[in-house]
């Protein structure tokens, strides 16, 4: 399916190939790569395995792994469990997309092109998206090259950018407050956290997309700090602080809940 004929896409697509590769290397390097990670080939298809529902799929959630996940841990994580606890009629994609793939430029398009959309042509009346860490960045990357393809966005103690923009960011006021300035004609190496909260100010703006997403972590997590950040821009309602810390069972917790509660909000 070409990407621009999805529903919900604004249209405008952006072509970031080598940039991304650059600035995704300088984002990523002093946060994220502290200890050894998977490897994927990122001239493969994405990994990915379908847990089916254990009653008749309407719906589905996909899921994407942190630094330190390829496929069969993302099998061990108790992801797929804690989502048909919630959801038994949700079938479950869990995927391999490490950071091979954000380093090649193109993750948000080819979960798109290889996952999302051959997905949505099988009629799901909800497709959801999750990412923990690496995969909370991805499931912003993801949101803001396809802006309102997700029914909802499930953020897992998701990797937010560097300090320095961060530090920006809380000495502005916060993200309601900050000005993002004029928008760049392409990501750069020196920009691409930047536009990443860009599109989560423009939540703050937006109701109808902030009551889309969801946010998660542990009081413990390591990545805590920066979450203050972006908790305005969602209903409080709409972030969930758990005990723990930067793992699978807060975020497989957190996400059951956190479906059980978005069924009850939509009677």
């Amino acid at each position: 399916m070409n990407p621009a004929s999805v529903p919900g896409r604004s249209g405008r697509f952006h072509q970031v190939g080598s940039v991304m590769f650059r600035a995704l290397l300088l984002a990523l390097v002093a946060s994220l790569l502290a200890a050894c990670f998977p490897r994927g080939d990122s001239s493969l298809p994405i990994p990915h395995a379908l847990v089916p529902a254990p009653q008749a799929a309407t719906r589905l959630v996909v899921v994407l792994p942190g630094r330190a996940d390829d496929l069969a841990a993302m099998q061990r994580s108790g992801m797929a469990e804690a989502v048909q606890s919630a959801w038994p009629d949700a079938d479950v994609i869990l995927t391999g997309l490490s950071l091979d793939y954000y380093m090649q430029g193109q993750a948000a398009q080819r979960l798109h092109n290889e996952i999302v959309a051959p997905a949505r042509s099988r009629g799901y009346r909800q497709v959801w998206l999750a990412g923990a860490s690496m995969g909370g960045m991805g499931t912003l990357m993801y949101d803001r090259q396809y802006p309102g393809e997700m029914d909802g966005l499930i953020l897992l103690a998701p990797y937010l950018g560097e300090r320095a923009l961060l530090a920006e960011i809380a000495e502005s006021g916060g993200i309601a407050s900050w000005d993002a300035g004029p928008a760049p004609a392409a990501l750069d190496r020196d920009n691409f956290n930047h536009e990443l909260w860009r599109h989560v100010q423009r939540w703050s703006n937006d109701p109808a997309q902030a009551a889309r997403v969801w946010l998660a972590y542990g009081d413990r997590d390591r990545l805590r700090r920066a979450m203050p950040l972006l908790e305005p821009a969602l209903d409080p309602g709409q972030v969930l602080v758990r005990k723990g810390g930067h793992d699978w069972p807060v975020w497989a917790a957190a996400t059951a809940e956190i479906l059980r509660r978005a069924d009850h909000q939509a009677r």
